[in-house]
């Protein structure tokens, strides 16, 4: 590790299958975390979202629109 070199953040993957990404959002902390929702409505959580900025990054790295990220709560 260098003493120069810069830190690429790197995005997690959605997991393969039938999974819709969601924001689980806190109403009382307003804590955001991106999870995986599938079929049968389990939630597998994918990472939390700190910024706006990690939202973005996420869906460029997936391929996804952020206006298809549904909030739950």
């Amino acid at each position: 590790m260098g003493l120069f070199s810069k830190n690429k953040k790197t995005y997690p993957k959605m997991p393969e299958g039938d999974y819709v990404p969601v924001l689980r959002c806190s109403i009382c902390t307003g804590e955001q975390v991106l999870c995986a929702q599938d079929v049968h409505g389990g939630l597998h959580e994918v990472m939390l979202i700190k910024s706006p900025a990690d939202l973005e990054g996420f869906c460029a790295a997936n391929g996804i629109s952020a206006d298809r990220i549904e909030k739950i709560y």
